[in-house]
């Protein structure tokens, strides 16, 4: 399927696609809603905005590659200030398949990406 990507339990897809049932418990991780996009649509089991990057480290990263490597070391140090959060994402995982959804339109640097690496965990 274009624009997700599996990993076990855990999916990653852009909000914009369409909902299939394949995707189980579709947790958005984005602190913002995504622009133009209508929440029936996006189809969102859960809104998880206090799992995703600070407004601080989000405008600072900008979804610029080069800043990727600092973006994650910087983002895992705000998660593990904030276990609460990620403790609720991997309870939802351990029900059953997931699916991280993200408004972003790079698919290989964003938040949801680098909470995969820490739910393969």
């Amino acid at each position: 399927m274009a624009g997700s990507k599996r990993s076990g339990e855990v999916l990653l897809k852009r909000a914009y696609l369409p909902a299939v049932p394949e995707d189980g418990t579709r947790v958005l991780v984005d602190r913002l809603w995504p622009r133009g996009l209508a929440r029936t649509k996006a189809a969102a089991d859960v809104w998880m905005k206090d799992i995703a990057p600070s407004n601080e480290l989000r405008r600072w990263f900008g979804h610029d590659p080069e800043r990727w490597s600092e973006f994650r070391r910087r983002y895992k140090a705000e998660l593990a200030a904030n276990p609460e959060a990620l403790k609720q994402l991997r309870s939802l995982v351990r029900k059953g398949r997931v699916t991280l959804l993200y408004g972003a339109k790079d698919e290989r640097h964003n938040q949801a990406v680098v909470l995969e690496e820490l739910l393969r965990r």
